[in-house]
């Protein structure tokens, strides 16, 4: 190793490297602290709803009155997809939820008008399409592959409650749309996780917000990013009962695996959009008469508690999994209702990169074998 190669230090995963700027998100990890464009995630978790956080995300600021009602109807006119979109769905109906996410999403770039201009303005507007337009796909594939006709989105229902109305085929309770728009807003932006440094890096090289979207929900599909949802509720249904969480959590550390839900990459604290999960899934497991699931949740919190002082804490997913089953949606609609959720937080990160773009082209460091002669084939 020369010198030079000595003094390069190489973080794996990108960890603890700032690669640009943000105005959007400020995450403090040791605090479990997150806040979009400067306001708490408390206070946007219990006063505002998703509609007025996505608005917050790609404008800057909260809207006025009029503001909202412009937008919403904005998201409310873009519910619909071209029929083509529906056939590709059809097509690839067996597929995971993710894959014809991901699938129907890059489909959608040949029929949006303003697919190729890459202006702020057009962006936000493309970017209001897919919020709409993303739920869409999730449930109209969920009754395709299930043998039924796709419902038809309601032109009244808030955003979070149409989605369940579109899944389900009723209008839900308020309780429960009021818990689903509260999930899309803890989950509408999260800084460059993993999913959102793949949209920057697409947007870099000058593609448009289709593309940027579908790598995106491509990055998201991995469950080592969005899968924690599904894993918490298995674990829940293995478990079965409150008094056998504490061995449960024993057993997993005599081994050194991690139980599902616990620790993050950036809170050392406990994930701040945790507690508003947590209230949620108390009140809808009541609700629904089955509070056993919050109870088994609540005692994995107690026998965790004695690594909570490593930075060993719940993460939002550890509840997001129970309030998705508690509404009867299928274990493979979890990570694709993150994506619903998370549309505005992906235009806003390629609302960020195009304003001062540059392609993002890190480097790896050589350890091959040194300077070697090519041999002919025949000597070989």
């Amino acid at each position: 190793m020369s010198e030079k190669e000595s003094k390069i230090q190489i973080n794996r995963g990108l960890k603890g490297v700032y690669f640009d700027r943000s105005a959007t998100t400020f995450i403090d990890g040791r605090a479990g602290e997150l806040r979009y464009r400067g306001y708490s995630i408390h206070d946007l978790a219990r006063h505002s709803n998703f509609e007025e956080t996505a608005y917050l995300l790609m404008h800057g600021e909260l809207p006025t009155k009029a503001e909202l009602e412009a937008f919403d109807t904005e998201l409310k006119a873009a519910r619909q997809i071209p029929a083509p979109v529906y056939e590709i769905i059809r097509m690839i109906k067996d597929a995971h939820p993710m894959d014809v996410l991901r699938t129907a999403v890059s489909a959608l770039a040949a029929f949006d008008p303003e697919v190729g201009d890459n202006s702020r303005e057009a962006t936000i507007r493309k970017g209001v399409r897919l919020t709409s337009q993303v739920p869409l796909i999730v449930s109209a594939h969920h009754h395709i592959r299930t043998g039924r006709e796709p419902v038809e989105p309601s032109t009244s229902l808030s955003h979070a409650a149409n989605f369940l109305y579109m899944l389900k085929g009723d209008s839900p309770s308020v309780d429960s749309a009021k818990l689903m728009d509260t999930d899309m807003v803890l989950h509408a932006e999260h800084g460059s996780n993993a999913s959102s440094f793949a949209a920057r890096v697409v947007i870099g090289t000058e593609a448009n917000l289709h593309a940027a979207v579908t790598a995106a929900i491509a990055t998201l599909s991995g469950p080592a990013h969005g899968g924690a949802a599904e894993d918490v509720m298995r674990m829940a249904q293995e478990i079965g009962d409150p008094s056998k969480a504490a061995e449960y959590v024993k057993k997993k550390r005599n081994k050194r695996e991690a139980v599902t839900g616990f620790g993050h990459r950036v809170y050392r604290a406990e994930d701040p959009r945790a507690r508003h999960m947590r209230e949620g899934v108390e009140r809808l497991s009541r609700e629904m008469g089955q509070p056993h699931w919050y109870e088994i949740l609540q005692a994995l919190v107690e026998a965790m508690k004695p690594y909570a002082r490593h930075g060993v804490n719940v993460n939002v997913d550890f509840y997001a999994g129970v309030v998705y089953y508690l509404h009867q949606v299928p274990e493979d609609l979890f990570v694709p209702i993150f994506a619903i959720g998370r549309v505005p937080g992906w235009t806003v990160q390629v609302l960020e990169q195009l304003e001062n773009n540059i392609l993002l082209r890190p480097l790896t460091l050589y350890n091959g074998p040194e300077p070697r002669e090519y041999v002919p084939i025949e000597k070989r």
